[in-house]
């Protein structure tokens, strides 16, 4: 008994964490093209119809480019990461949890903006796009801190700025989200939503961080992927 209790949890390969997190983030991303529909319109009034739409175009664009950049990153970070624990699994269960979630304040603020776009509905969907949007920010810099805590979950020659970067780029996230959201209430939601198509191309730009690096392989390690050892949680 004391022995399977102590082998509850162990450490494990990344395979089937990256395989969940794939699904999630396909699942996000097809959810979003939800939002574009066939616009009920007149006779001959089709064009103008989807000319009204532009708010969902954009909220589609804003969102889909986030995760997609979100999703290069989590590749990115999984390629530097050996094994798992119980604690860097609960740490990307809370960043695919903050991605599944995109979708609704999309839905939202797409809807609103079509409404008036300068309303305080509008004004309460951009703040809610904010901080579901910086609650994914903050879910990396707690992934990033599990890893700054466990390093012998990364594989041998990780660069020694990759996670200071990743926890550095995590943060300014979290304050121009929440920038936005304060600029789309108290100025123009049109502000924020600027704000929120420019960050997924600033994270797409700093993926491999601020300065040149040397990407890392997970097979550098002196195990590799294969002889990984039970660690403690």
């Amino acid at each position: 008994m004391t022995e399977s209790r102590g082998r509850r949890f162990t450490r494990s390969d990344t395979t089937r964490a990256e395989a969940f997190s794939d699904g999630v983030f396909a699942i996000a991303v097809t959810i979003l093209v939800l939002e574009l529909s066939d616009p009920p319109h007149r006779p001959g009034g089709l064009a103008h119809a989807l000319l009204q739409q532009w708010p969902a175009y954009l909220g589609y664009l804003a969102s889909f480019s986030y995760v997609g950049v979100i999703w290069l990153n989590h590749h990115q970070a999984f390629a530097r990461i050996r094994s798992m624990d119980r604690g860097l699994h609960v740490a990307n269960l809370l960043l695919l949890f903050t991605t599944a979630a995109l979708p609704f304040p999309t839905g939202v603020v797409s809807g609103a903006l079509r409404e008036d776009a300068g309303g305080p509905d509008a004004r309460t969907a951009a703040a809610l796009y904010a901080c579901v949007a910086a609650a994914m920010c903050l879910s990396w810099v707690i992934l990033y801190h599990h890893l700054r805590r466990r390093t012998e979950l990364l594989a041998q020659g990780v660069e020694p700025s990759y996670l200071r970067h990743g926890t550095l780029r995590s943060w300014i996230g979290v304050g121009a989200y929440a920038v936005a959201g304060v600029l789309g209430t108290v100025l123009s939601p049109l502000v924020a939503l600027g704000i929120f198509l420019a960050l997924p191309a600033f994270y797409l730009v700093t993926s491999e961080g601020f300065g040149p690096s040397r990407p890392a392989h997970r097979g550098d390690g002196p195990l590799g992927r294969a002889g990984l050892p039970p660690g403690p949680t």
